[in-house]
């Protein structure tokens, strides 16, 4: 039976060529391609695979993702569960599975590597070795996901190594995660545990400037050049796309809705040829290099593969007209076909609400050392700075953007830990969020502990959320879903989230986006300071400070 018929340029990424063609599809497989002589309109094309993101960062649960990527030509995703299967373990991995499975998309999930992420935080769950073996022998299981433990695996930690045997038994990819990571450690963390005709570990999304990129390539791994909401890297990765176009991914890591309402892959795509890079090599990285890296099940717009495949406009701005998966339209001129669909909400949170004076910070000497943030990367600073004390208390500082962060354990009741950040920026207020990267422990940055408590405790009344207090103003996006994610429509969530956004920027943040870079404050595996539940962590010595 005859499903449907697309003229339109053939986009012939292997060969570098376009040319007018004639598409047929069966049975959601393309079973002929016939060039033509007259002029056509639009491009068909692959679509476009997001190389690695963690879904829960958009605030959605899978299905609601799909409903918004697909408007934008997005057909597949590389999936790292390790948000959720933090605050819920395995059955968290479970969801995101079977809730994807509802809708027609490719989501393909990796096995979370670093559950919890290290030992020095509180999480809701543990992934041990045994368990990530079990998962990598699932078939819907494709990869091993980031293997965030690099100090683990350089120094041979026995139960990192067993996950990462695990994987390299099953013949599954490992992905990798080494910010910073340079030189002889660099391929010590790459070859690790490779025998025989294995792979070590083969993939980084952490690099943040060309020369750890080209130090990492040189011993054949794939660089995943990431621009997300916080962490923005692709314009300093830029000209991998002419050195390596063989060895190069498009992701976004972590997308919030605002930003997925407006673009996904498609966007990075467009930027890249502004600044001259050949188009092809653009969408051999955007649709093809994921595909043959990860062995997917996705069509590549050749005879026989499946019908996943989108029509753009032009391939300047690629505007996309049309999204088909498995040859079913699924968006359509900027509109979703994609239906909503039901949930339901597991969640752990077992933590009462808090007090000013939890939040209060007795002086010693003013001497105070602040985490740095830096808008659009992960990484932080140190600095070592004199706050104000009064009445024997240290006070946030808004004049030098001395501000006071606290982690509060949302998984039992405990003292909140208190720190201190710059460049956060606001002048008043509080905002506060348990998409808190990667245990999702509550995070709060404020201005002064009333606000800071107030923010605090909007999140834990919500059962999970981010949240904004200023003076008697509150403001909350309940999170029902495991705490960091909605079932609401997803285009609603999308404005809501802008709204808040809005009213963190009117605080004083000159952040492009507060509340990403709010979540990975806590993200104890990206150097420099950075905070968890237990105290200030010291990521270079990999340590607790206080």
């Amino acid at each position: 039976m005859l499903d449907h018929v697309l003229r339109g340029n053939l986009v012939d990424i292997p060969a570098k060529r376009c040319f007018p063609a004639e598409v047929t599809i069966e049975n959601g497989r393309i079973t002929g391609i016939r060039e033509l002589d007259g002029p056509v309109q639009g491009f068909l094309m692959p679509g476009f695979i997001d190389a690695h993101v963690h879904v829960e960062s958009s605030m959605l649960i899978p299905s609601s993702f799909a409903r918004l990527a697909v408007v934008h030509g997005t057909v597949g995703t590389i999936s790292d569960p390790h948000e959720i299967a933090n605050v819920l373990g395995v059955p968290g991995v479970d969801y995101m599975i079977d809730n994807g499975a509802q809708v027609p998309f490719h989501f393909f999930f990796g096995a979370p590597s670093c559950v919890p992420a290290t030992v020095f935080e509180t999480a809701g769950a543990r992934i041990d070795a045994d368990a990530v073996g079990k998962l990598l022998q699932r078939p819907e299981i494709l990869y091993l996901s980031e293997l965030m433990d690099f100090p683990g695996v350089i120094n041979g930690d026995p139960e990192v190594m067993r996950k990462l045997a695990h994987a390299q038994r099953l013949g599954k990819p490992v992905d990798g995660h080494a910010p910073g990571l340079r030189g002889e450690l660099a391929e010590r963390y790459i070859q690790a545990g490779r025998g025989p005709g294995q792979v070590g570990i083969s993939t980084d999304h952490e690099c943040f400037t060309l020369e750890e990129a080209l130090d990492k390539l040189q011993y054949g791994m794939y660089i995943s050049i990431r621009e997300g909401s916080a962490a923005r890297n692709l314009e300093a990765l830029m000209p991998l796309l002419m050195s390596h176009p063989e060895q190069v991914m498009l992701c976004t890591d972590d997308m919030h809705p605002d930003r997925l309402l407006q673009g996904h892959i498609n966007v990075l795509c467009a930027r890249c040829v502004a600044e001259g890079v050949d188009v092809y090599n653009v969408l051999q990285a955007a649709c093809l290099n994921p595909i043959r890296h990860y062995r997917l099940p996705v069509g590549q717009l050749r005879v026989g593969d499946p019908a996943d495949l989108i029509v753009v406009h032009d391939l300047v701005n690629f505007r996309v007209e049309r999204t088909y998966i498995r040859g079913q339209l699924v968006a359509d001129q900027g509109r979703s076909l994609i239906p909503h669909v039901a949930a339901e909400r597991p969640n752990r949170f077992n933590c009462k609400s808090k007090q000013p004076a939890d939040f209060e910070v007795l002086a010693v000497d003013g001497q105070v050392l602040a985490m740095e943030a830096i808008d659009g990367q992960l990484i932080t600073h140190k600095r070592h700075l004199v706050a104000p004390v009064v009445d024997g208390k240290v006070l946030a500082d808004t004049e030098q953007d001395l501000l006071k962060i606290a982690v509060v354990n949302r998984y039992a009741d405990a003292k909140p830990a208190v720190g201190w950040i710059r460049n956060i920026g606001l002048v008043r207020g509080a905002i506060a969020s348990c998409v808190a990267h990667d245990s999702h422990n509550i995070v709060a940055v404020g201005t002064n502990d009333k606000d800071l408590c107030a923010a605090v405790n909007a999140v834990i009344e919500a059962q999970g959320g981010i949240s904004l207090a200023d003076g008697e103003r509150r403001m909350v996006l309940p999170l029902p879903v495991a705490g960091i994610m909605s079932d609401a429509d997803p285009f609603q969530v999308a404005s809501e989230y802008a709204r808040m956004d809005q009213a963190a920027k009117a605080l004083g943040s000159p952040l492009s986006a507060p509340y990403m870079t709010l979540s990975f404050m806590a993200l104890l595996v990206i150097p420099h300071l950075k905070m968890s539940d237990l105290g200030l962590f010291d990521g270079d010595d990999f340590r607790l400070i206080v």
